[in-house]
């Protein structure tokens, strides 16, 4: 039995997360909560849930009960609605010594997919960073290292495959979220074998459906999705508008629930990492990726919907 230093067990961490995870769904009535889709990381065969969390601004916070409160709720619910991957980076602050204190106290090491990044020039630079994160990740192996926004790739990139052979990490990558950026990206893509590509894909900044969600289908890299619901500008546009009535056909209850499915609807995508502080947004994320999704000519409508 695992005590975290709040003193819950790690069932009662779970337990107390599980109504809220399922949302007022079956599980919360006594029956089981919807599974969430899973995708395959095509170079290993692993299978990820389709929807994790990111920990951008959200989880910087320092050591106090109010800060890390709803934290360990949205971890929980997380883990309790079946989610596994959760997405850090130095670059966000405390977050990586944030994610490893909540994952520890949960006692999910084995079940969370725990993913960063470097972020810094130099061979050696990045070796120290790297260790520096798995101290602070509590983790002796990492599930993925990714070279963030591409920063000093070609020296990082063999140090990744290094660490990778002697089991410190299991799946390497690259990262972006500008579009600026996309050219670079794709030589990367076609010239390099990456386990995963992080990059922005959502449904009002759909340019990585150009050639970077094909590209990677074709090279056999899973893809993991920052900044689902784009910079944010669209759920407040969306926000007085009525629902679609295809949202209940998906199942959507909100708008966020909406734009997410549409993102994991897209064949080369394996997971949305969407960040979040609130325990019940994070509830409705995974919600997203349970039941039906948008088909292709679904997916055509919606675009063309949202089109300003």
């Amino acid at each position: 039995m695992t005590i975290g230093r709040d003193g819950l067990t790690r069932q009662g961490f779970l337990g107390a997360a599980l109504a809220a995870a399922v949302g007022g769904g079956a599980a919360a009535q006594g029956g089981t909560a919807p599974a969430l889709h899973r995708r395959a990381i095509p170079g290993t065969g692993e299978t990820l849930p389709v929807i994790g969390l990111g920990t951008w601004r959200g989880f910087d916070v320092g050591e106090t009960p109010a800060e890390r409160a709803p934290l360990r709720g949205v971890v929980a619910t997380l883990l309790a609605g079946g989610g596994r991957v959760i997405d850090s980076s130095p670059m966000y602050g405390r977050a990586e010594g944030v994610t490893g204190d909540l994952v520890a106290e949960a006692g999910a090491r084995d079940t969370a997919f725990l993913a960063t990044k470097v972020w810094t020039s130099g061979r050696e630079a990045g070796i120290a960073q790297m260790q520096r994160s798995l101290r602070l990740l509590r983790a002796e192996r990492l599930d993925l290292m990714q070279i963030h926004n591409l920063l000093d790739w070609r020296t990082h990139l063999p140090v990744l495959r290094e660490w990778k052979a002697a089991g410190r990490i299991r799946h390497l990558g690259i990262s972006h979220y500008t579009e600026s950026a996309y050219d670079a990206v794709e030589a990367v893509l076609r010239a390099e074998r990456l386990d995963v590509l992080q990059i922005n894909y959502a449904l009002d900044d759909r340019a990585a459906e150009e050639r970077l969600l094909p590209l990677a289908a074709e090279r056999g890299v899973a893809v993991l999705v920052n900044r689902p619901f784009g910079g944010g500008g669209l759920l407040r546009r969306l926000a007085g508008r009525p629902l679609p009535g295809y949202a209940a056909d998906l199942g959507s209850g909100s708008w966020a629930e909406l734009l997410l499915k549409f993102v994991v609807s897209h064949p080369a995508v394996t997971c949305a990492i969407p960040g979040t502080a609130d325990p019940g947004h994070m509830a409705a994320n995974l919600r997203a990726g349970t039941g039906s999704l948008p088909d292709g000519a679904l997916r055509r409508r919606m675009a063309a919907d949202m089109t300003p």
